[in-house]
């Protein structure tokens, strides 16, 4: 008997033919939304590429996308831990100065209660979940005009919730994902007001 010629191994699949995932096809969608917000691209060449984006169907197809656009900078947000705010009774704060938002902020009211401030944050994330507790004295989170919320998770509890944001979200801007509950105090969650946006104007540049 005679023996059989062992079969050929498997070609090797290039890393450009690999297929891609739904992650991996968001992943590209943010960063041409990141382009067009930054003027690398027009809002035109932005709507064709989107459409490619999503219905790429390997990493070289994705690739293609971006080959003409700066690789987005690194960042250790994803790793940050969560940023904890407790009101106790004297208040807690966090803004309107620059800081660094991480995934996951946690705002207990306490008597004393909290103000969060993303007017200008340092945010590289799609999305940033803020679990906010109005307890005694409320919680108040004001993000920039373009960032938008999403309120659904958020019970609203004897207190209440007011969401004075507008829908429209800019791209590349993160979506606030707002849980937790009103309490007694009750959460907001809005824009700037005339004041406030005064004192951006004239803030000084970092």
């Amino acid at each position: 008997m005679t023996a059989q010629p062992p079969e050929p191994s498997p070609r090797p699949v290039p890393s450009g033919e690999l297929r891609a995932s739904h992650d991996d096809r968001e992943a590209v969608v943010e960063q041409l939304r990141d382009a067009a917000a930054e003027g690398r691209i027009d809002l035109d060449e932005l709507d064709a590429r989107l459409e490619q984006a999503l219905t790429s169907k390997t990493y070289g197809e994705l690739a293609l996308l971006t080959a003409d656009l700066p690789k987005p900078p690194s960042s250790v947000a994803e790793d940050l831990p969560p940023l904890v705010l407790k009101g106790g009774m004297y208040g807690a704060s966090r803004g309107p100065g620059r800081w660094e938002v991480p995934g996951h902020v946690i705002a207990h009211a306490g008597v004393g209660g909290v103000s969060l401030d993303f007017t200008r944050a340092e945010c590289r994330l799609a999305e940033v979940v803020v679990e906010a507790y109005g307890e005694t004295s409320g919680v108040t989170i004001v993000i920039p005009d373009g960032w938008a919320a999403d309120t659904t998770g958020m019970h609203p509890g004897f207190g209440g919730l007011k969401d004075r944001t507008t829908p429209d979200r800019l791209p590349g801007t993160p979506l606030i994902r707002l849980t937790g509950s009103g309490g007694m105090a009750g959460v907001v969650i809005r824009h700037p007001g005339k004041r406030e946006r005064r004192k951006l104007e004239n803030a000084p540049r970092d």
